[in-house]
């Protein structure tokens, strides 16, 4: 079970944002520091070939040869040290910023598909703390914070010549240039890219999942071809974003070795003309070259820069919009009722309205059966009961409490839930039962189990409780699996059980055992909502509600729902070569309305 401070928590989040913003201010002032000693100690080359030349040769002294030698090394010794010391703070940063986004990215990416996102896009926003570290560990921070001390060079040659220092000036402004062309050039590209990349992780993602299927029908051509395109489709943009940044990283270099060769030239020139000193020839070389190093450096490192960009980009909003939510109070659990008003629900993913103006009460100690045909809406009135589609109208309220006002933490207390695809995570039986609560107990553990009925097919597992599920649950039969997950969702007796198709993998004995389950909610006053396509649910409840085509048709108790009300008939009835549950709806003619009745009563009865 979640912790108030755990990742999920938004205060959690709001501080987590804030420390990060000390984090980088405290951080950066250090690294602009330390880069300032670096650019300062940079100069020690220039200065050390001006007084050879212009002191040690012209008075032919080895001693200050030797002097200067020593010196100039131990400076670059400490350059070395500084260098050594900002790379390593900057490891460290990353690191640090891992530990600190890491659980907020994964919060991000659970958190990504109720909105609409698909799983891969959700996993590639987690994988931007990736992008970060690995980008904090190359060359490219180095040079970002070298970049403002690159004056110090431009007036360290201006000052041994004016039209020099002009020259050096031309060069850098055109190696920016540079730079701002392939941010223009590769922006809109980078971001197709990554969405092509998006896309082609999707389909491979939804390939291996359903690999059972391709397999039998003789798909796998296709999908793999499907894949093919999608490949060929981000490796075509990603090739043109490259080209563009090798191509503006090849003429940085040109440019930086002709503006070099040319400063050679010129300052041989004033040498001649007696304006300038041999040594000045060399130390404008190597101070012009230290000043173009940076954007030249930034240049090639520019694809890095661009998705550690958009990667932080990213990852600074989400933090923004999750730690401005509001603080939720810690209300007493609910025991007493839930109730449904007047809700509307629309797809995250295209918005398309799939639920409208649903409105019910369930009181403690009651179990609602969902019907309705497929595709009229009962899951989607399941995902907003559990909270995890938004409700685009309307409310929904335990003991007169809004949802979304319980702290996010507490909704294991509070939500039992069994989705209509049951996945269980990589872990032990043990694990997934207790959803990893750091506080479980033995007993806790084997109530849910023995809630569930499933305590003795635990138990003739290889291993027990201890069992590995594997990824997903697939070491188990679907049986087993959903019989675990509604373990899960009976897990510290929540007071709502919202079970989608509890019984969509249940044998004869499975089935009779999910009824049980069902009471012994209904005996301890918690609310069950069953979302059902067989009869044989019918059994355990005692309010039945008929959703068709995004509306409530009909709610109320069982024996008001399945018999004749008003002209209208609501029963469940056998789709011909199935045991689904069908939703009818009409007027009864002379002399059926007993014959529905019987019909209605025969199926609860097999129930």
């Amino acid at each position: 079970m979640a912790q108030p401070n755990s990742p999920s928590d938004p205060l959690a989040l709001k501080k987590a944002r804030d420390l990060l913003n000390a984090d980088l201010r405290r951080f950066g002032w250090a690294l602009f520091a330390i880069s300032g000693l670096i650019s300062v100690l940079a100069l020690t080359g220039s200065f050390y070939m001006l007084q050879v030349y212009d002191r040690a040769l012209t008075s032919g002294s080895v001693q200050t040869l030797v002097f200067l030698s020593i010196l100039a090394l131990a400076l670059y010794l400490v350059q070395g040290g500084f260098d050594t010391i900002r790379a390593q703070l900057l490891v460290r940063i990353g690191a640090r910023l891992d530990r600190r986004l890491a659980p907020l990215s994964h919060r991000v990416a659970i958190d990504m598909p109720r909105y609409g996102f698909s799983p891969t896009e959700a996993q590639e926003r987690s994988r931007g703390v990736d992008t970060l570290r690995n980008f904090l560990g190359s060359q490219a921070p180095g040079a970002i914070f070298d970049l403002p001390f690159v004056p110090v060079f431009l007036i360290f040659v201006y000052l041994l010549h004016p039209v020099l220092g002009a020259v050096t000036l031309a060069g850098l402004v055109t190696l920016a240039l540079l730079t701002v062309i392939a941010e223009v050039k590769s922006r809109d590209l980078a971001k197709s890219a990554h969405r092509a990349l998006v896309l082609r992780n999707t389909i491979s993602d939804s390939n291996t999942r359903n690999s059972e299927v391709l397999i039998a029908m003789g798909a796998t051509g296709r999908a793999v071809e499907r894949f093919a395109q999608a490949n060929h489709d981000h490796l075509s943009l990603n090739t043109r974003a490259s080209d563009i940044t090798g191509t503006m990283a090849a003429m940085s270099r040109v440019l930086r070795m002709l503006l070099q060769s040319g400063l050679l030239g010129l300052g041989a020139y004033f040498t001649i003309k007696g304006e300038l000193s041999a040594g000045a020839i060399i130390a404008v070389s190597v101070a012009s070259g230290r000043a173009m190093a940076p954007i030249d450096q930034i240049i090639g490192n520019w694809k890095g820069i661009v998705g550690a960009r958009q990667a932080w980009g990213q990852l600074r909003d989400t933090l923004v919009a999750l730690s401005v939510e509001r603080t939720p109070l810690m209300l007493p659990s609910p025991s007493r009722s839930l109730r449904v008003e007047n809700v509307t629900i629309a797809s995250p993913a295209n918005g398309r309205v799939l639920l409208s103006d649903v409105s019910f009460e369930l009181k403690a100690g009651q179990a609602l059966a969902v019907l309705g045909p497929s595709g009229g809406g009962k899951s989607t009135l399941i995902r907003a009961l559990a909270g995890v589609w938004p409700v685009l109208r309307g409310a929904i309220r335990f003991d007169d409490v809004e949802l979304t006002q319980w702290d996010p933490a507490r909704a294991g207390e509070i939500i039992g839930y069994l989705p209509q695809e049951v996945g269980l995570f990589n872990g032990t039986v043990r694990d997934n039962i207790s959803r990893f609560d750091s506080d479980r107990t033995s007993d806790a553990i084997f109530k849910a189990a023995s809630a569930a009925n499933v305590h003795k097919m635990i138990s003739q597992l290889p291993e027990g409780y201890d069992t590995e599920v594997g990824a997903l649950g697939t070491a188990l039969s679907a049986g087993q699996r959903q019989r675990i997950g509604l373990a899960r969702a009976l897990y510290r007796d929540p007071f709502v059980v919202l079970l989608d198709e509890p019984n969509a993998a249940l044998d004869a004995a499975g089935e009779r055992a999910l009824n049980d389950t069902i009471r012994s909610i209904r005996d301890r006053g918690g609310i069950a909502v069953i979302v059902a396509h067989r009869p044989s649910v019918l059994a355990a409840v005692d309010m039945v509600a008929a959703i068709h085509a995004g509306k409530l048709v009909a709610f109320g108790t069982k024996e008001e729902v399945l018999s004749n009300r008003d002209g209208q008939v609501v029963a469940p009835s056998t789709v011909s070569g199935s045991d689904d549950i069908a939703l009818e709806a009409t007027a009864p003619q002379p002399g059926e309305d007993k014959a529905r009745d019987r019909k209605s009563r025969n199926a609860m009865a097999r129930g």
